[in-house]
């Protein structure tokens, strides 16, 4: 369900978009801390818990886990064994090749999605196969040009962001009728039907990102 929300309304973002980091042992201690936490949370052990069965502090452990600590060799050996682990695990995410793709205007790779009809041009602006992330994300570049008596209805896993560059269109999801214009965004869950039902303007371009958890 998309819900509207006032632009004036304050909310807390869980991340800083801004925020730097400088030291390559810092970067360490934040990927050895996320890959202990992931690996704790999938065996499903409280913090609390793994305090006992290592012998350090809720406070220590926190410190290792948010990247605030540089935890000793002893130290690593004890949450390994806790977690049922090797040492090396632990720095798999600092080790991982972090990938980007440079798209230039004009050389997205065409593209065809189910539903594809004459006029309707899907321009994929770039892709990250497996990545530390764990979220594959398909950015397309959509345009409009043609009328058409039935129009396209997608269906798939994951969350899309619509964001409205030009042009004006009347967009379902699910039983909903949502009205388009530039600088228009609409953020929804892809499982729902949706897809343009009216095209008021043409051309009518978008850009459309689709994010879902990759299959291991």
């Amino acid at each position: 369900m998309v819900r509207s929300k006032n632009p004036k309304e304050s909310s807390v973002l869980r991340q800083d978009p801004h925020k730097i980091t400088d030291s390559g042992e810092k970067n360490l201690e934040v990927a050895i801390g996320r890959e202990i936490r992931t690996l704790r949370l999938q065996q499903g052990i409280t913090i609390a818990e793994l305090s006992v069965s290592t012998g350090l502090s809720i406070g220590m452990l926190s410190k290792i886990e948010n990247g605030n600590t540089s935890p000793s060799l002893t130290t690593l050996q004890a949450l390994a064994d806790a977690l049922s682990t090797s040492i090396t695990s632990f720095f798999r995410r600092f080790e991982e090749t972090r990938n980007a793709v440079h798209t230039k205007a004009g050389e997205g790779v065409e593209t065809d999605r189910a539903g594809t009809r004459a006029g309707h041009q899907y321009n994929l602006l770039g892709h990250l196969g497996q990545n530390a992330s764990g979220v594959v994300v398909e950015p397309y570049l959509i345009t409009l040009t043609e009328e058409s008596d039935r129009f396209p209805t997608f269906q798939h896993d994951g969350i899309e962001l619509l964001f409205m560059l030009e042009g004006e269109a009347e967009y379902r999801h699910g039983d909903r009728i949502f009205q388009l214009k530039p600088g228009d965004a609409l953020f929804f869950d892809a499982d729902a039907p949706h897809g343009p039902e009216v095209l008021k303007k043409l051309p009518s371009r978008y850009l459309s990102i689709i994010s879902y958890p990759q299959s291991n």
